[in-house]
Parts: C-alpha cells; sequence; structure tokens
C-alpha cells in the first residue's frame, strides 16, 4: 500500500476511533445514564402493600385495618384486635412495546419478570393507661427496578457503515424496614406514624445498570469490529417516616391521611466502563480503554401525602376512594461536585420541567359471609400518573381480588393490571422514543391472628 493510501486509511481510522468514542459514551449516557437519571419502571410513586389492598384497587387510606396499614396509614393500625404475623408474596411480569423514531430498527417488544416478598410484619396491639395502642414491626418491598432491552441499531454516514447491537439492564430494588407506632387519642381518632431504615441490611438496598454493545462496519470499504461494556452500581442509604391519622366520622363513614416525609439518602455510585476497538487493515490502530470510578451522591425523596375516605353500607360491602400526590419537581440527584440534576428527565434541575403527580383510587370489596368463614370479592380502579418532562406520564389500571378467612387464618389473592401508552419520553428524548407499558401484578398473602 503506498504511503499516502496508509496515511489516509490512519486518518479515516483516528476518525473512526473518535466516532467509535463518542458512540460509547453516548451509548453510555443514554442507556445506562450515569449519573443523571434513576429509572424506576415500576410506578414510582410510593404505595402501600397488601394482597387485600391491590384487590381494592390501592384505595386503603381510609380502611388500612390489617399490619399493611404501617404502609398505607399507620393511624389504622389500632383496628387490630389480636396479634398477628403477616407476609406478602407479589409476581409481576412488564411489557414494553418501544419506539424509536429516529431509528426505527430499534423498536419492538422488550419484556420482563421477577418474584419478590412483598411484605412481612408482626403486629401486637396492647393497652396501657385505659389507651389502646399497637406496635409493629415490618419489612416493605417498595420500588423495583427491572428491565432489560436488546435491540440493534443502524446507522450510516459518509464513507461509514455501522451495526450495533446493545443490550441493556437493570436489576434491583428499595426496600424498607419500618417501627411503627399507633395509639387511640379518641373514640373516633388515631393517630400513628411508622420509622422508615432504608438500609442495606437484607441485601436488597441497591440498583445495578449495564449496557453492553458490539458491533461492525465498514469505513472506506475497511472492516472493523468493536465492544464495550459498561456497569454502574447504587447503594441507597436513607430514613423517613410514614405520619398517618384515622377518623371515624360516623358508623359507616371513615376518613384518613397520610404524609410520607421527605428525606435525603446516601448513594454510593461505582461505575466501570471497558472496551476495544479492532481495525483488521491496520493492527496498529487497534485500541482499548478502560476506566472506573467511586463516587458518593445524595438523591433528595419527595415528599408524598394521601387522604383517603371509606364507606361501609353494611358489614358486607365496603367503598373506598383515595387521592394522591408526590411532589416530583424535589426529586434531585446531586453528584460528588455539586452538580444537581433531575434523575427524571437527566437535566440540571434549574432546567427540568417536573409536575408532581396525583393518583385517584377507587375500591370496593364485598364479603359472602358463611357459618365458619368467609370469601371477599374485591374490585378497584386507579389512575397511577409517572412524573416526566413536561408533564406526567398517563397510566391506568384495574384490579380483582379474592380468598378466604377461615377461623385465625386469612388468605388474600389480587391481580392488578397497569398500563400507559406513548409513555417514556424523558427516558431518551435524543431518539425521539416512546413506549407502550402493560405490567401484570399478582400478589398472594397470608395472615395468622394469634
Amino acid at each position: 500500500m503506498k504511503r499516502h493510501a496508509v496515511l489516509g486509511l490512519l486518518e479515516q481510522i483516528s476518525l473512526l476511533f473518535f466516532l467509535w468514542i463518542l458512540l460509547s459514551i453516548s451509548t453510555d449516557a443514554a442507556f445506562a445514564q450515569q449519573i443523571q437519571r434513576v429509572e424506576i419502571p415500576s410506578s414510582p410513586n410510593p404505595v402501600g402493600s397488601g394482597a387485600r389492598a391491590l384487590g381494592m384497587g390501592g384505595a386503603f387510606i381510609a380502611v388500612a385495618d390489617d399490619a399493611t396499614a404501617a404502609s398505607w396509614n399507620p393511624g389504622g393500625l389500632i383496628q387490630l384486635e389480636r396479634p398477628e404475623v403477616s407476609v406478602v408474596g407479589a409476581f409481576f411480569e412488564r411489557g414494553e412495546d418501544n419506539e424509536f423514531g429516529t431509528t426505527p430498527e430499534a423498536s419492538g417488544g422488550q419484556s420482563v419478570s421477577d418474584e419478590n416478598i412483598n411484605y412481612f410484619s408482626l403486629a401486637y396491639p396492647f393497652t396501657v393507661f385505659n389507651r389502646n395502642m399497637v406496635v409493629a414491626l415490618n419489612y416493605q418491598h417498595l420500588f423495583d427496578f427491572t428491565r432489560e432491552w436488546d435491540f440493534p441499531l443502524l446507522q450510516k454516514a459518509a464513507n461509514l457503515s455501522l451495526n450495533r447491537n446493545i443490550n441493556y439492564k437493570q436489576k434491583g430494588s428499595l426496600s424498607a424496614i419500618g417501627l411503627a407506632y399507633c395509639i387511640q387519642m379518641t373514640p373516633k381518632v388515631s393517630f400513628g406514624f411508622t420509622l422508615n431504615f432504608w438500609k442495606d441490611w437484607l441485601g436488597d438496598e441497591e440498583w445495578k445498570q449495564s449496557t453492553h454493545e458490539s458491533g461492525s462496519g465498514t469505513l472506506a470499504g475497511n472492516r472493523f469490529i468493536y465492544e464495550s461494556r459498561s456497569r454502574d452500581k447504587y447503594s441507597f442509604d436513607g430514613f423517613n417516616v410514614n405520619i398517618g391519622i384515622l377518623w371515624n366520622i360516623a358508623n359507616k363513614l371513615t376518613l384518613g391521611a397520610v404524609i410520607k416525609t421527605p428525606f435525603t439518602a446516601d448513594i454510593e455510585h461505582e461505575s466501570t466502563f471497558k472496551s476495544y476497538l479492532i481495525f483488521p487493515p491496520v493492527p496498529a490502530a487497534n485500541a482499548r480503554d478502560s476506566r472506573s470510578f467511586t463516587e458518593d451522591e445524595e438523591l433528595d425523596m419527595p415528599i408524598s401525602y394521601g387522604i383517603g375516605a371509606a364507606c361501609r353500607f353494611s358489614d358486607q360491602l365496603t367503598f373506598s376512594a383515595d387521592i394522591y400526590r408526590t411532589e416530583w419537581q424535589d426529586f434531585i440527584l446531586t453528584d460528588s461536585r455539586g452538580r444537581e440534576t433531575s434523575p427524571i428527565s437527566g437535566l440540571p434541575s434549574a432546567e427540568s420541567d417536573i409536575d408532581p403527580t396525583h393518583q385517584v383510587r377507587f375500591g370496593a370489596e364485598y364479603l359472602l359471609i358463611k357459618p365458619g368463614y368467609v370469601i371477599p370479592l374485591r374490585g378497584g380502579l386507579f389512575y397511577d400518573p409517572a412524573p416526566a418532562e413536561g408533564n406526567p406520564d398517563d397510566f391506568f389500571g384495574f384490579s380483582l381480588g379474592s380468598g378466604i378467612a377461615y377461623g385465625r387464618y386469612i388468605f388474600d389473592i389480587a391481580y392488578q393490571y397497569r398500563f400507559g401508552n406513548n409513555a417514556g419520553g424523558a427516558i431518551l428524548q435524543n431518539f425521539n422514543f416512546s413506549q407502550d407499558v402493560a405490567e401484570h401484578t399478582l400478589y398472594s398473602s397470608v395472615i395468622i391472628h394469634f
């Protein structure tokens, strides 16, 4: 090969390598979202737990008459008359039909599924100085980060053809250990609180993001291959309080209110990135890159609060409704250099436009009371928007539930369907991205009274 041809090829390779570095960094930023974004594919709103509550569409603030009240409205714990232990298991399957407007070959369906212990509690009612009280210890699985995408990207430019295959995975969850206390202030009013410790005591207070990209292409007719891997791990540590009140206005009407306080969580962020480029025509142009860092960050979690009403038309029939608000504009990530960004959009917090979300939930329960046992029939509807840049993404859903209560044993089961269309535009704004989401959730719970 002539000298000027070699120099020309080396110049093209240098441009390719520069382009490849840019592609690697942009992919890492777009799909792993280093430092800037916190992706919660499940409902990001801090709702409570339990198969009974899920079966009623999550309209449970003013019902809250089992041990899961510590997560919905701790003021409702006073309704427990006997010690009890409860455990809730959960399974979900989430499908995301993704559309990449600028790169349609990447569009298509992606799905994940997982199972977990959603809730566990020990509750004990007692009386001191003629005051009814309840204490409880509970564990709640709150936020799930599971997501997996696998798709191609095709890119062409002058003298360049590039085929990229991208596999993005996110895994992990956030859970809280809670200590709850409730006291009956008056015959009709009770007050309670739950101290939530977001600690890595059970090894589930973290989430991980990884991106594996491989590809090949040609530059001026010369073949090359490349590969990159990035991994980010976030460990979470914080503390907040749920404060609730329950007011039995009349025998048939109950009002409830709850506040979940804001808090600042400490984040340890570990990041690694490795890549290589192989150019067979000129081995001297082959290159490798490796870098890593660990830094401390802070994540401001927003305040959320709600009110609810429950009407018991009879011993058999109950209707309930909740309205719940979360101040997502106060959800801010601060890195080790003091830069503040919106974890939702990835933009600087001063430039981001995030509105609060308002959940609306309706539920009903009808009891088939038979000698020796009770069979509940439950149903619910809800609006559960997700925060997004500009305006929240709309999500809706319904739920159905049943079970059986026999003696001191209660078994409940509930199914929920949650869906949203044209959502997720804030995830990958440069790709004109949107997605249709469909999520199926199944809860089952066992309660034993003593």
